[in-house]
């Protein structure tokens, strides 16, 4: 019923918001772009995507569409790989910082693991830094980590700052200690932290240490701290306070894949080539 020219067509426009980007992703022309989807409207007698002169998104039914149309190819990608001999096969060792799982990035391995069913995966969650001893040590294949921009080698998926987050009622007396939310030592942000804050001689304090992202957010929610984070993973319901109590700036981020060069390399270039397809946005 569906053509999967149609559906990727479609998808591109779904993901990018717009004829432009998903036509340059593609390689088409946009008019055939658009006439994928005029196409596949057609079939499905419903409306999925509304674009005036000033933006594109997706209908109701298109925002439905767009689940359908990645278990439609996922289903015929595995069946084409599986008959032509070619379905990809191995064991692949991921590990994760575990803020970049609040990120679209679960819904990017769900849907990898669809596409290839007899792929192997095994997933740690942790911090950045234990990730990478254990890539160096043989036990991961590929990790996806946070690290001060430009400090080691690896795919870089995106470039960000750290900022400082607290709750729309935060308040920090002058001259007191900063009251911090921050990972146990030895942490990337942590350490970032408290240099910034003993770099501009303000004092601090650790009001509560987690190994978790939702322990971080808990804490920050509950009002007794401030943490810091990427600005770009900031849920919709806290705010970036760093200008409102003249708190340091702490610095860049790059979200980074790092590759085992012993490990398999075709299985580790195709999730990396599904980590960098898809936009990486925050799940709140």
């Amino acid at each position: 019923m569906f053509e999967p020219v149609q559906l990727r067509s479609f998808l591109a426009v779904a993901e990018t918001l717009s004829f432009t980007k998903a036509a340059e992703r593609l390689g088409l022309a946009q008019p055939t772009v658009s006439q994928h989807v005029r196409k596949l409207e057609a079939s499905a007698k419903r409306v999925l995507v509304a674009r005036d002169t000033r933006e594109v998104r997706l209908t109701d039914n298109g925002d439905a569409m767009a689940g359908f149309a990645r278990s439609i190819l996922a289903a015929h990608d595995s069946a084409a790989r599986y008959f032509s001999g070619s379905a990809m096969r191995g064991r692949l060792r991921f590990g994760t910082a575990d803020d970049l799982a609040i990120t679209g990035l679960p819904r990017i391995l769900r849907e990898f693991r669809q596409l290839y069913p007899q792929i192997n995966l095994e997933l740690t969650v942790s911090q950045s830094d234990q990730l990478y001893k254990r890539l160096n040590a043989g036990q991961l294949d590929l990790v996806f980590v946070k690290w001060v921009a430009g400090a080691k080698e690896g795919t870089v998926v995106r470039h960000d700052n750290f900022a400082w987050v607290g709750v729309e009622q935060t308040v920090l007396e002058p001259g007191a200690p900063v009251p911090l939310i921050a990972y146990p030592a030895p942490s990337l942000s942590r350490k970032l932290a408290i240099d910034a804050l003993e770099a501009e001689g303000r004092t601090w304090r650790i009001t509560c240490s987690t190994k978790q992202i939702s322990g971080v957010l808990a804490a920050v929610r509950a009002g007794i701290g401030v943490a810091v984070m990427p600005a770009s993973l900031v849920p919709e319901d806290l705010k970036v306070i760093t200008q409102r109590f003249g708190l340091p700036p702490v610095g860049d981020v790059d979200f980074t894949l790092i590759r085992n060069p012993l490990a398999n390399a075709e299985v580790i270039d195709a999730l990396t080539q599904a980590i960098m397809g898809r936009t990486l946005s925050k799940s709140n």
